[in-house]
């Protein structure tokens, strides 16, 4: 299995992620519900341009944050730090997104809030289930 493969096969079991958001000396966190595009890699959120976290991004389209699960030992700890750039899709990509989004999360059709998407460039998945500190390494640009 590739590095990404070992990724992907964790996020499409999770739907929660931590977005960080900043501009300047600002920053922010939020938890946001995630559907993954697999092929995109990237993730499909909802959320308000006027939280915090939003008015932020509509300053700063570069983001990060976590995905990760409760571990009750180190040995079992396991989680994705990512990086990438979030920006509202459009035509064709919008449609598909939403679609998505409110198959996976069907009160979503009743939110008001626009879809984002985060075009993931980097991916770094500590895996301790493969080994004490076992890191896992992606970037788009590689």
């Amino acid at each position: 299995m590739s590095d990404l493969n070992h990724c992907l096969n964790y996020l499409k079991k999770h739907h929660v992620l931590t977005l960080c958001t900043g501009s300047g000396d600002t920053l922010w966190a939020a938890n946001c519900f995630y559907v993954l595009d697999e092929t995109g890699i990237a993730f499909w959120l909802m959320t308000e341009e006027t939280t915090r976290h939003g008015e932020l991004m509509r300053l700063n389209a570069r983001v990060a944050g976590t995905v990760t699960t409760p571990a009750s030992t180190v040995m079992k700890i396991q989680g994705i730090q990512y990086a990438g750039e979030i920006f509202r899709p459009e035509g064709e990509r919008e449609k598909q997104a939403l679609a998505c989004y409110q198959q996976h999360f069907p009160i979503a059709r009743a939110m008001k809030a626009p879809l984002w998407e985060i075009r993931l460039d980097e991916l770094k998945m500590t895996d301790n289930t493969l080994g004490f500190g076992k890191k896992i390494h992606w970037s788009r640009t590689s």
